[in-house]
C-alpha cells in the first residue's frame, strides 16, 4: 500500500501528530494545540478548494510544498494575515512535517521541501505606549457607580500593574490574589509558565472593593461578565476601548488613539524602564522568555537615547570622502 496516495494514511498521520507529538511526548498547551488545529482547518480547507475534492480524499501526496507556497500566499494577500501570523502558520505546518519525516520515510522528499519554505522577515513596529498622565485618565475613567464600571476600574488596574497579556488577564481567579499580607497576583502565561506579580496598593485595594461588591466566590474568575463566566479576549478590547472614549473628554491626547490591552502592557513596561527598573526585572514582570525581548523597549524611549547621547562627547576626527578603488568596487557600492 502506497502511503502518500491513501487518504486513510493521511488522515491518520494528522490524528497521530495531534495526539502523540503535540499532546503525549511534547505536553504542549491548550494555546499552542488550538493554533495548530486552527492552522490545519485552513490549510486543509484551501486544499479542498485548489483540488476540487473533499478533505476526506486528500492524501498526504497532495500536501507538497508548493500548495504550502500558495497557502502561505493565499494567507497573505486573500486574508490580509500578518507576516507574523503567516510564519506561525508555517510553523505548524512545518512541525507537522518534521513528524512526517520520522514516521512516513517514503514522504521524506515531500517533508524536506516544506521544510525548506523559509519564515518571511518583517519590521517590527516599536511598541506604542501611553504617557503617565494619558493612563491615569484611562484608569479613572469607568464609572464606579456602576456594575461594569466597577469591574472595569479593575481590570484596568491589574491590567496597567502587571502588564499581563490578555490571556493571562481573563485566566486569574480569586484564588489566585493575594490581598492580605503581600499583595501579589499568579498569572498563568504561556507554555504553562506561571509568575507571582506584587501589587501596588491602590490595585489592592481596587480588587478588594471589587470582589467585596460582586461578592465573587474563590474559585471564580476576578473578572467576569454579566452571566458570571470569564471575560473573553473582544470583551476586554471592548471595555478598553470604551474607558479610552471616555478619557479622551478629558484628555484630549487620547482622541482617536487604538488603545488595545497590549498598548497598557507596553505602558507598564515603558513607565517600569523610565522610573529605573533594570530591563532583567522588566523581563520577569512580563513573564519574556529572555530579557532580549524587553530590548525593544529601549529602543522606544527617546528620553533615554537623549540622556545617552549627552553623556558621550563628539570625537574630533578629521573626515575624508571615501572614494572606490575602482569599477567593480563602484558597482558594488552603488547596489
Amino acid at each position: 500500500m502506497n502511503t502518500l496516495t491513501q487518504p486513510s494514511e493521511f488522515a491518520a498521520l494528522i490524528q497521530r501528530f495531534f495526539t502523540e507529538r503535540l499532546l503525549q511526548q511534547q505536553a504542549a498547551s491548550p494555546r499552542t494545540v488550538a493554533a495548530y488545529r486552527d492552522a490545519f482547518r485552513l490549510l486543509l480547507g484551501y486544499a479542498e478548494d485548489q483540488y476540487r475534492k473533499s478533505v476526506a480524499q486528500l492524501t498526504l501526496h497532495d500536501i507538497d510544498a508548493d500548495l504550502i507556497v500558495g497557502f502561505l500566499t493565499y494567507l497573505e494577500q486573500e486574508r490580509h494575515n500578518t507576516i507574523r501570523s503567516r510564519n506561525a502558520r508555517l510553523a505548524a505546518i512545518r512541525g507537522f512535517a518534521q513528524y512526517v519525516a520520522s514516521q512516513c520515510p517514503p514522504a521524506l522528499f515531500i517533508a524536506q521541501r516544506i521544510l525548506a519554505i523559509p519564515m518571511k522577515r518583517s519590521d517590527k513596529p516599536m511598541p506604542g505606549f501611553l504617557s503617565r498622565g494619558e493612563a491615569k485618565a484611562l484608569l479613572d475613567a469607568p464609572d464606579s457607580e456602576t456594575w461594569s464600571g466597577r469591574r472595569d476600574r479593575a481590570l484596568l488596574k491589574v491590567l496597567y500593574n502587571t502588564g499581563a497579556r490578555v490571556s493571562e488577564l481573563i485566566g486569574i481567579r480569586v484564588d489566585d490574589v493575594e490581598l492580605d499580607v503581600t499583595p501579589s497576583v499568579s498569572l498563568h502565561g504561556k507554555g504553562r509558565k506561571q509568575r507571582t506579580v506584587p501589587l501596588w496598593r491602590d490595585t489592592a485595594v481596587e480588587v478588594r472593593r471589587w470582589i467585596d461588591f460582586a461578592g465573587l466566590r474563590t474559585d471564580q474568575a476576578l473578572l467576569p461578565n454579566r452571566w458570571g463566566r470569564p471575560m473573553t479576549r473582544s470583551n476586554v478590547a471592548e471595555r478598553i476601548a470604551i474607558a479610552a472614549n471616555a478619557a479622551a473628554t478629558g484628555c484630549p491626547s487620547l482622541l482617536g488613539r487604538s488603545v488595545s490591552p497590549h498598548t497598557l502592557r507596553h505602558t507598564t513596561a515603558m513607565h517600569l524602564l523610565q522610573s529605573g527598573v533594570d530591563i532583567t526585572v522588566i523581563a520577569l514582570w512580563l513573564g519574556h522568555e529572555s530579557p532580549s525581548t524587553t530590548h525593544g523597549y529601549v529602543e522606544a524611549d527617546l528620553a533615554m537615547k537623549e540622556r545617552a547621547l549627552a553623556a558621550i562627547a563628539p570625537l574630533k576626527t578629521h573626515r575624508s570622502r571615501y572614494r572606490p578603488p575602482d569599477t567593480l568596487l563602484k558597482f558594488l557600492e552603488a547596489l
